[in-house]
């Protein structure tokens, strides 16, 4: 299924969603529908004198009035339309039914809130016996006007919606490259750093008389590394890439550790192309490893990716001291809300993370994308 499908499918079954009223855009439409129907008033009283006709001066305002505010009353119906078929994108089907049952309510209730109050007014207003006249011609005839308004109000809102979602956007792309740059940043300064140095280069020295193939592929894993790190530009890659990238980092961890640290991969056929945020993978593996490498116990962690229900779930699991133990790790320990706020950024809220206990009482991290990524 293409994307633009994809798309369409999921707008079609959308859950049915509401527009929020806000006080000050309300009262601004309130005063805009208040000064049209005075406006209205004014132009049918003038055009009644122009024509050689009497009329009380009030009667027409009355007229003018109930008929703008009543509009602005039902004026929602118009705005839950727009909301859930904003354009023929989600489907000409949803569009042309959504906008046709909303026109017929919103003239429906525009009839029924603007005739009744007419009749006290007519009577405080000692305006006489209040007619509506015929509805054989007074419903098409107002139906006809509400078709206007409508289409106006439709386009309108249609069109606010759309700015403020290419705005949304365009705060969103900002805030992600600001975000994608800081990553690269924090990756390259922790792999940088003397301490990350200093350990990756003992430990290549201390295998290089014994195996120099063994240490032809340490000094690539760390070439890898820096230079992922230093070329990477997109925000996300696919979960092979990552999975090859956290590989170079965990020989690395191997080659130091030895037996003490064991890194299981568990991932389902068919989601080597789903697209993660890079390296996630890598910073939650150095996190397990960073809060446990005080312990004598074997730490073994596990990455796991398996479909699950309409998304498909990510999971790195180990079997150290877990979140409820503090960490004698130092830093800002920034890492896992850095990794939320891109999972934010890239998909809104169609993705979450989750952060748990595992079966042994080690850390579990559960990344739930979009099944659509892994397409």
């Amino acid at each position: 299924m293409s994307p633009r499908a994809s798309e369409n499918l999921r707008a079609s079954v959308a859950p049915w969603q509401w527009p929020r009223i806000r006080a000050r855009p309300a009262l601004v439409l309130f005063g805009l529908f208040l000064g049209v129907g005075l406006w209205n008033g004014l132009t049918v009283y003038l055009t009644i004198l122009g024509n050689g006709g009497s009329i009380p001066v009030l009667e027409p305002f009355v007229w003018e009035l109930t008929g703008a505010l009543a509009a602005l009353a039902v004026l929602p119906v118009v705005q839950t339309a727009v909301v859930n078929a904003p354009g023929p994108r989600v489907g000409w089907a949803r569009f042309l039914g959504v906008h046709v049952a909303g026109f017929v309510l919103f003239t429906t209730l525009h009839i029924l809130v603007m005739v009744p109050p007419r009749y006290p007014l007519y009577a405080l207003l000692d305006l006489g016996t209040y007619d509506y006249g015929d509805l054989v011609f007074r419903i098409p005839m107002e139906a006809q006007k509400d078709l206007i308004l409508y289409s106006v109000g439709a386009t309108l809102w249609s069109l606010l919606l759309a700015w403020k979602e290419r705005q949304a956007r365009a705060v969103r792309e900002a805030t992600l490259e600001s975000e994608l740059r800081e990553a690269r940043l924090q990756a390259l300064t922790g792999q940088l750093h003397p301490h990350f140095l200093f350990n990756a280069l003992n430990t290549i020295s201390s295998v290089m008389y014994e195996d120099l193939k063994r240490t032809d592929r340490l000094l690539s894993d760390l070439g890898g590394l820096l230079r992922a790190s230093l070329e990477r530009k997109e925000a996300t890659w696919t979960l092979a890439e990552e999975r090859a990238h956290a590989e170079r980092f965990v020989a690395l961890l191997t080659a130091r550790f030895g037996e003490r640290v064991t890194v299981r991969w568990d991932v389902a056929p068919g989601l080597e192309g789903a697209r993660v945020p890079c390296f996630a993978l890598q910073s939650l593996v150095e996190n397990a490893v960073k809060h446990n490498q005080d312990r004598r116990e074997p730490l073994e962690v596990r990455i796991r990716a398996r479909e699950d229900g309409a998304d498909w779930r990510l999971e790195v699991e180990d079997t150290g001291r877990g979140f409820a133990e503090a960490s004698p790790a130092t830093g800002p320990g920034v890492g896992l809300a850095h990794l939320e706020r891109i999972l934010a950024l890239l998909h809104g809220g169609r993705a979450r993370m989750e952060r748990g206990r595992g079966p042994e009482g080690g850390a579990r991290v559960s990344l739930w994308l979009p099944r659509e990524v892994a397409a």
